[in-house]
């Protein structure tokens, strides 16, 4: 499975980071010729019109020279072999980190690696240390308190992303499913600790099952023993919730609705006429994000149900868009404010769906890719996978082939140096949206003085 790696780069001195730097400095210059917020001017030979014309005409020649892989004069390139060498060395000490008695510093290790696993592609680094890797992570999910428990789960599952579906990323499942499900349905375990078992469990079984299944339907089990828990009794009332059991519950029916979308069609079916009528009586929980997970499960179920049988409706489809319709203008004054917005948003989506079979579709941009969130299940898959990488799907939906491969986007793209390049930072961008609105703003205020000056 082929891995890209990256080195560091030259800086050299006619680089627009550079460039940047100076723009920087130069208006630190111009704010020390300024008194304090009353805008009293100092002693400066040069108007504030002669400073903005100079940022901007400044920033301008910089976007000129945007390539920072121009070879200059002043500076010497970084070797890539050396910064690659310093990065293993710091990710194996963390690895070392990973058993030391201090548990500060177990955490800590733990935290370095989630990082550092969730913000670039390791897999050649970690192909031939993901045994040692998985045995202290499965130390931690035995031994370690709450925290180092949920820490070492959210690791496993960047583990998991890192290795891809091959036997490697099967092998560490399989070490580890009995671990997070064992820990994920203690009931003494905190919940932030079995939360994130739940989740992790979810996320490695749908990347690193094995394609016979067993692992997956163990996995189903236990995650449905967690959530079900939520169910109403016989008499038809939902019990009432421990704090933090609504984050387990939502946590646990996501994942499940995830490894839904890898049954066969005959134990959709299933799931559905077991889970359908329970999960709506769900929709009357007292938990703002437990409600709004088992909407969401409940338009993929149906969505599953009719890619299967185009004509398949859900027997009380009826009544269950009656609940849909008193969610999406719920306006209940005991409810924050903020949670009625964001469950009438996403109950307006669902029962629009059930309805008339319309998803509001949405984009998500990468460089200069994009994949389209067309579908509940398509949104659940995406989803999953941005809880755990966090700020990092967008560079693992770029480089990493596995994840690249789940969302149908080939091979990772291979950009000419030059195109690479002439890109622009987000903060070279706002300094130069900066020093234009700093100018504009001048101009605007020229015009208005001699407008009322004529009037």
């Amino acid at each position: 499975m082929p891995r890209s790696k990256k080195g560091k780069r030259a800086s050299n001195k006619g680089s627009l980071r550079q460039e940047v730097l100076q723009l920087q400095l130069s208006a630190k210059t111009a704010l020390s010729y300024k008194g304090g917020r009353n805008g009293v001017k100092g002693e400066s030979g040069a108007s504030d019109d002669d400073l903005a014309s100079d940022v901007l005409s400044h920033y301008s020649s910089t976007s000129e020279t945007a390539s920072v892989l121009e070879e200059g004069t002043g500076g010497e390139p970084v070797d890539e072999q050396t910064a690659q060498e310093e990065t293993e060395d710091k990710l194996k000490q963390c690895i070392d980190n990973l058993t030391d008695k201090s548990a500060k510093t177990r955490l800590a290790g733990l935290e370095s690696l989630r990082q550092a696993f969730s913000s670039r592609v390791l897999y050649d680094f970690l192909l031939e240390r993901r045994l040692t890797v998985s045995d202290c992570l499965e130390r931690s999910l035995r031994k370690g308190a709450a925290e180092e428990q949920a820490a070492a789960a959210t690791v496993f599952a960047l583990l998991c992303i890192q290795l891809g579906g091959g036997a490697e990323g099967e092998e560490g499942f399989r070490m580890l499913r009995p671990v997070l499900s064992s820990l994920m349905i203690d009931g003494c375990a905190s919940f932030a600790a079995r939360q994130s078992c739940a989740r992790a469990l979810g996320v490695c079984c749908y990347v690193s099952a094995a394609e016979e299944g067993e692992d997956l339907v163990k996995s189903l089990s236990h995650l449905e023993s967690v959530f079900m828990a939520a169910y109403p009794n016989r008499e038809g009332t939902l019990p009432t919730p421990k704090p933090g059991a609504p984050g387990l519950h939502s946590a646990a029916l996501q994942s499940w609705a995830l490894l839904v979308t890898l049954c066969p069609a005959s134990r959709v079916s299933v799931l559905q006429d077991l889970h359908l009528p329970k999960l709506q009586a769900c929709l009357e929980s007292s938990d703002v994000n437990y409600r709004i997970a088992v909407g969401e499960t409940i338009a993929l179920l149906v969505e599953l149900g009719r890619d299967i049988d185009r004509d398949y409706e859900y027997e009380d489809s009826e009544s269950l868009c009656e609940s849909l319709k008193g969610l999406a203008t719920d306006g209940n004054k005991h409810r924050a404010k903020n949670d009625r917005r964001k469950q009438r948003s996403i109950f307006r989506e669902v029962l629009h769906y059930i309805e008339s079979e319309d998803f509001t579709e949405e984009k998500v941009r990468f460089g200069v890719e994009g994949i389209y969130i067309d579908s509940w299940i398509r949104r659940r898959i995406y989803d999953a996978f941005k809880e755990v990488l966090e700020s990092g799907v967008t560079h693992h939906l770029q480089f990493n082939p596995l994840v690249r491969d789940i969302f149908g986007l080939g091979a990772p793209l291979i950009l000419d140096a030059a195109v690479k390049a002439s890109k622009i930072s987000r903060f070279e961008k706002h300094l130069f949206n900066s020093a234009a609105f700093k100018a504009r703003t001048k101009i605007r205020n020229k015009v208005r003085d001699k407008r009322a000056d004529v009037m």
